[in-house]
């Protein structure tokens, strides 16, 4: 392990009145709760919207989930992190989450108000992380730095999460609400397809002056009934941003299901007015809103300036040899920036973990290479920009010495998990198990070949797709079937699903898998893929041409069991040894 060097606690910031009132409430209500004078579910609403989750079988534990506003997160930051999870956490890990928030388990309720003010103090929130809110806004985490991109989105992403903290209007919404960014460019991996608001940057030409603006998508999601989001149109000039997106919370708050929480989200919204009725009443309401600035609320466009490469501090030695699996790394987890002499590194969290040393490690390794600065990713994975091209050696060797240089960001052994039944109260399934599994395929005989492919697994606890299963190209989400007499965790497989702008693909069911096969599904539909491939496919295309029927035919010898006598083993989860038993609380996501 990397020696981890001392460095200057940062003054904590001044808190906002609104922010010390909200501690102090959190305090107060507890008190209150603990006396039996307030009502448990009027306290689940309050702390949800503070960003705090009840925890599986632990009434007294809590998961905190630390927004990082387009993924954005300072070395001082990690390092608040860093100290939070080790004081209050029983697993001393912190979980990257596919909105680019940090999550921490097992925190005991008493002292939620100390880590919540340690967190404000360092410039994050937790405010609506959680509940019937706007979530965290994300954006893809390499905003500004790539050429492809139409212009930089991150100002305008903060701007969006500004505004929508705190503000009236999405207090109390019938579900979440997700918003998401993307500059434009080749590969849209902040998925705007599948959120309640897509925002893609555009430019056009009028009167010969250039106009930058948005693509705005409206009404996707994910969760138990997929849906793909509605193109509203095709350019929104910056000055209608605000209104756009006001007007379509309006609506949201107006028309979404209060009584059917699983029926609740904008997705069905958009269904059943359908896509032109839908279109003309966004419209009609975004005329109204103009008209009115209902609420006053702040409609100030945020000022763009480039981004600037950092002074660093320290004297970087780029003279040294790089150890093994560095050219392979650089190949796969680096990218070239625009910014001439830099590049933008991703360092792989696996199953988006990363431990307290780790993080007061990489918090060091940001000061030293770029200034602190550092992203979170909704895959679930930590990216370094800026790094001078020079330092991109020393860099992974030091990585390497912390166990975070494994290659292959945003492709196939970079497994997408949500965090599974060992804390999620509705899951099925502990998840996180299964991608551990599936990832040690890699690091035990796939080849580096295959590692390189642009394919993605994505697992699930349950069908939520808090894992994202539906896009994955090789999904999973959990269930159980009777063996034998026998609960057994199975994982149900999906096959082809895909993401692009304006468009997702959600993969075909197939069939339920026991748990302990899972993996050697993986590992054959990947040898099918490099048997059945014609020229130039793509996985999802070999699939598509094969079939369901086909699918469902080569999965068969991966659906039985040996008796339990002769393997007890095979009937119990992964990464435990205690016979399975199927139990589903009661979940606090429609809250």
């Amino acid at each position: 392990m990397a020696t981890i060097m001392k460095t200057e606690k940062p003054t904590p910031m001044k808190l906002a009145p609104e922010v010390e009132e909200e501690l102090s409430r959190f305090e107060e209500n507890i008190r209150i709760l603990h006396a039996g004078k307030m009502d448990p579910n009027e306290f689940k609403k309050f702390r949800l919207n503070n960003g705090v989750y009840g925890i599986r079988g632990e009434a007294a534990l809590q998961m905190i989930r630390i927004k990082c506003p387009h993924g954005k997160l300072t070395a001082d930051q990690l390092d608040v992190v860093a100290d939070m999870t080790e004081k209050y956490t029983r697993t001393k890990l912190a979980h990257v989450t596919t909105r680019q928030a940090i999550q921490i388990h097992h925190v005991p309720l008493d002292v939620i108000p100390l880590v919540l003010r340690r967190l404000n103090e360092s410039g994050l929130t937790t405010r609506e992380a959680c509940g019937n809110t706007v979530r965290n806004v994300t954006a893809t985490p390499y905003a500004g730095l790539l050429k492809d991109e139409v212009f930089d989105v991150s100002p305008y992403a903060d701007a969006i999460f500004k505004h929508y903290l705190r503000n009236p209007i999405c207090q109390n919404f019938p579900r979440k609400f997700k918003i998401a960014f993307y500059g434009g460019g080749s590969n849209d991996i902040a998925y705007t397809a599948i959120h309640d608001i897509g925002l893609i940057a555009a430019k056009r030409v009028v009167n010969g002056k250039e106009e930058k603006g948005f693509r705005i998508y409206v009404g996707g999601g994910l969760g138990a009934t997929p849906h793909l989001a509605i193109l509203f149109e095709e350019f929104t000039p910056l000055e209608d941003l605000f209104s756009t997106t006001d007007a379509i919370v309006h609506l949201f708050d107006r028309h979404g299901d209060r009584k059917d929480k699983f029926h609740a989200r904008l997705k069905f919204v958009v269904k059943k007015f359908g896509p032109d009725e839908f279109r003309k009443m966004l419209h009609a309401e975004r005329s109204a809103v103009k008209m009115t600035r209902a609420g006053g609320w702040n409609w100030t466009l945020p000022e763009e300036k480039p981004l600037a490469a950092p002074v660093l501090k320290e004297k970087v030695n780029g003279n040294v040899k790089p150890d093994a699996g560095f050219e392979f790394w650089r190949q796969t987890n680096v990218m070239v920036q625009k910014q001439e002499g830099y590049s933008v590194a991703t360092v792989v969290c696996r199953l988006g973990d990363v431990n307290v040393p780790q993080m007061r490690a990489l918090a060091n390794l940001a000061r030293k290479y770029n200034g602190g600065m550092l992203r979170t990713m909704v895959q679930q994975n930590l990216v370094l920009p800026f790094i001078k091209n020079e330092h991109l050696v020393p860099l992974y060797n030091e990585l390497k010495a912390i166990g975070l240089n494994e290659a292959g960001a945003l492709r196939l052994a970079d497994i997408t998990r949500c965090p599974g039944a060992d804390t999620c109260q509705i899951a099925v399934t502990k998840s996180r198990g299964l991608a551990a599994a599936v990832g040690d395929l890699f690091a035990n005989g796939l080849s580096a070949d295959m590692a390189m492919e642009n394919l993605s697994i994505k697992i699930s606890g349950c069908t939520n797709s808090c894992g994202q299963h539906h896009i994955g190209n090789i999904g999973f989400f959990g269930t159980y079937r009777k063996v034998n007499g026998h609960e057994v965790p199975h994982y149900q497989l999906l096959v082809g699903g895909d993401i692009r702008e304006g468009h997702a693909q959600f993969g075909k069911a197939i069939a339920a898998i026991p748990a302990r096969r899972t993996p050697e599904v993986v590992k054959h539909l990947i040898g099918l893929y490099k048997k059945e491939k014609q020229g130039e496919e793509t996985f999802v295309q070999t699939m598509d041409r094969l079939g369901r029927d086909r699918l469902k035919k080569e999965v068969e010898p991966f659906q039985t069991l040996p008796s339990y006598e002769e393997n007890p083993q095979m009937y119990f989860e992964w990464g435990e040894f205690q016979e399975f038993q199927a139990s589903i609380g009661q979940g606090e996501c429609a809250a």
